[in-house]
């Protein structure tokens, strides 16, 4: 990620620094904390799509829903919905949210974003506690007998 992907509009030396930094952050993370940082970054892109769209500043708003799309689109790619038992709600979660937010840049429907921060906002809040130590974001409902199975962690990459 760039420094202007964190929304720093800064000199060339710092803005190579803080890009350093924000590499070297995203290549020691976990995982778990990766995912944490995609769903950080995907709220902040509806936040400012939103903002910008209610502000009828609709090229910044394509740029932040661009974005956000971006991520959605890594975190279904990255997706094994054969994985566990809850996987196809999940990538039917995902898969809603891509449509709305292509659909709202399109329109220039702020209230179609604004829908959205509530499917997203829980799915960051258990990606966090699990990246911290938490319970599994989603366990699959188990009945008596069933083996114990850990959700296994999906495979993640950064979308810049």
């Amino acid at each position: 990620m760039s420094a202007a992907a964190f929304g720093f509009a800064t000199s060339r030396s710092t803005a190579a620094r803080i890009d350093r930094f924000a590499t070297q952050a995203l290549e020691t993370s976990s995982p778990g904390q990766l995912l944490v940082k995609l769903f950080d970054r995907l709220l902040l892109d509806l936040a400012r799509g939103e903002a910008e769209q209610r502000a009828d500043r609709f090229p910044q708003a394509s740029t932040h829903l661009l974005h956000a799309q971006d991520i959605i689109a890594e975190l279904m790619s990255s997706l094994d919905v054969s994985a566990w038992s809850g996987g196809p709600g999940l990538m039917s979660i995902y898969s809603f949210l891509h449509t709305e937010l292509v659909s709202a840049n399109v329109d220039r429907d702020p209230d179609r974003i604004a829908a959205c921060r509530p499917l997203v906002e829980p799915l960051a809040d258990a990606w966090r506690q699990a990246a911290t130590g938490g319970t599994t974001p989603v366990v699959p409902a188990r009945r008596a007998g069933d083996a114990a199975a850990d959700v296994p962690a999906p495979r993640t990459s950064v979308v810049g």
